[in-house]
C-alpha cells in the first residue's frame, strides 16, 4: 500500500538525506572551476586550496579552467551545475567587478551562487618589460603623457582586476593608457616577458617569478603597505598618489541549493586548512594573506564589493557590455 507523505515528512526525509550525504562526501572526484588560463594567480590558488582539500577529504579535487568572458563562462557553468557538491567554484574579485559592466551575464552572484569562504588577498603589482625606461611611477606616467593611448598595458578582459587597477589608475594620474585583454594570468606573462604588451598591474603569484628571474621589472604594488616579498619596490600610493588601493582576494562557492550539510562540511575544512600556521606560511612567501570567513561573512561581502566596483565603473564611464 503507498501512504502519501507529508510535507513535514518530506522535510524530515530531506534533512537525514542531506545529513548522510554530507557524512559519505565526497565519493568521488570534486570539480573545482577556474575562469582563467592556467598559471594565472587564480589558477595557482585553486591548485593551492584543492590539494589541500584533497588532503583533508581523502578524495581528488580536479581544476577545470574554462577561461572566457572575463571568468563568468566558468562562473554560469557552476550556477548550472548540479547542486551536489561535487562542482564548485573558485572565483575571484573579477566576479564581482563583472556584475557592473556586463548587461547580462546569465547567471546571479547572489541568487545562482551559494558563498563558502574567502580564500585570500593578495596585491597587484604594476610590471613593465625591461625595455621599457621606467623604474617608478613618474617615469611611467611621463611616458605615458608623452604618447597618449600607445602604452599598453595587459588586462584578463574588461572588468577584470588588471582593467580596474589600470583605469584608476588612469583617473588618478590623468593618463591614457591602451588595455589589451588576455585570457588570464598566464598569457599575460607569456606577452610582458616577450614584449607583445609592455606593462601590467598584474596578480602577484602570477608574475612574482618573472620578476625575481628578472624578465619583468616591478615598478610599484597596489596596496597599502610594501609586499613583503618585494620590500624595495615601493606602493603606488606612496609613490605620490595616496588612497591608490587594489587588491584581488579568491573565494570558494558552490551551485545554490547543494544541501547544507555539505556546504558546511567544505567551509569548516576550508576554516581549518586556511588557519593552519604552515598554510598562512607557505601563502606568505607570496606575499598572500589567508582571509577565511564564515559564508555569512562572505556574504555580506560580496555585497559590499559589488556596490563598491559599481561606482568605479560609472566614475570611469566604462561602457556595459
Amino acid at each position: 500500500m503507498i501512504r502519501a507523505l507529508y510535507p513535514g515528512s518530506i522535510v524530515l526525509l530531506a534533512a537525514l538525506c542531506g545529513g548522510a550525504c554530507a557524512q559519505n562526501y565526497p565519493a568521488k572526484p570534486v570539480r573545482i572551476l577556474v575562469g582563467f588560463a592556467p598559471g594565472g594567480g587564480t589558477d595557482i590558488m585553486a591548485r593551492a586550496v584543492g590539494a589541500k582539500l584533497a588532503d583533508a577529504l581523502k578524495q581528488q579535487f580536479i581544476v577545470d579552467n574554462r577561461p572566457g568572458a572575463n571568468a563568468n563562462l566558468a562562473a554560469k557553468l557552476a550556477a548550472e551545475a548540479p547542486a551536489d557538491g561535487y562542482t564548485i567554484l573558485f572565483m575571484s574579485v573579477a566576479h564581482i567587478m563583472s556584475k557592473p559592466v556586463y548587461k547580462n551575464l546569465g547567471y546571479d552572484i547572489e541568487r545562482d551562487l551559494a558563498p563558502i569562504t574567502v580564500v585570500s588577498n593578495v596585491p597587484n603589482v604594476l610590471v613593465v618589460h625591461p625595455s621599457l625606461p621606467a623604474k617608478t611611477v613618474k617615469e611611467f606616467i611621463a611616458l605615458a603623457r608623452a604618447k597618449p593611448g600607445a602604452l599598453t598595458y595587459a588586462t584578463s578582459g574588461v572588468g577584470s582586476p588588471e582593467h580596474f587597477a589600470g583605469e584608476m589608475f588612469r583617473m588618478m594620474t590623468k593618463t591614457d593608457l591602451l588595455a589589451i585583454p588576455y585570457k588570464g594570468g598566464g598569457p599575460i606573462a607569456i606577452d610582458l616577458v616577450g614584449g607583445q604588451v609592455m606593462a601590467s598591474f598584474s596578480t602577484m603569484p602570477a608574475i612574482i617569478p618573472y620578476i625575481r628571474s628578472g624578465r619583468v621589472r616591478a615598478v610599484a604594488v597596489t596596496m597599502e603597505k610594501r609586499a613583503a616579498v618585494l620590500p624595495d619596490v615601493p606602493t603606488v600610493a606612496e609613490s605620490g598618489y595616496p588612497g591608490f588601493e587594489v587588491t584581488v582576494w579568491y573565494g570558494v562557492c558552490a551551485p545554490a541549493g547543494v544541501p547544507k550539510p555539505i556546504l558546511a562540511k567544505l567551509s569548516r575544512t576550508l576554516l581549518q586548512t586556511l588557519n593552519m600556521p604552515e598554510t598562512k606560511a607557505r601563502l606568505a612567501q607570496n606575499s598572500i594573506e589567508a582571509a577565511p570567513t564564515t559564508p555569512a561573512e562572505f556574504l555580506t561581502f560580496i555585497k559590499s564589493e559589488a556596490a563598491k566596483f559599481a561606482k568605479v565603473v560609472k566614475d570611469a564611464g566604462i561602457p556595459r557590455k
